[in-house]
């Protein structure tokens, strides 16, 4: 008799995985709205705020595929990505 591997695939996990996408989203409005504040001023400081958001956009793209390709889940992807905003979020509301 031949049993089913388990994938995590279950009802919970898609839960979990809906849940992060969704707050990735409320919290990268969050930051959008800041960058956007920031870039309309304009200076220095705006100019490397821009350049800064075009390398990490790059840098977490890189990382989300590699994590992928060693067999990382969609969920971890998605985590990495709220860290990363999470971290923009707290640096540009303090400036």
């Amino acid at each position: 008799m031949r049993t089913r591997r388990r994938t995590g695939l279950g009802p919970a996990a898609w839960l979990g995985l809906g849940t992060d996408l969704a707050m990735l989203g409320v919290e990268a409005q969050m930051v959008i709205g800041e960058r956007i504040a920031m870039l309309m001023v304009g200076g220095p400081k705006a100019r490397r705020e821009a350049e800064r958001m075009v390398s990490e956009k790059i840098r977490a793209a890189g990382n989300a595929a590699v994590t992928l390709a060693l067999g990382g889940t969609p969920r971890k992807v998605v985590r990495g990505y709220r860290r990363k905003v999470r971290a923009n979020h707290r640096r540009l509301s303090k400036a």
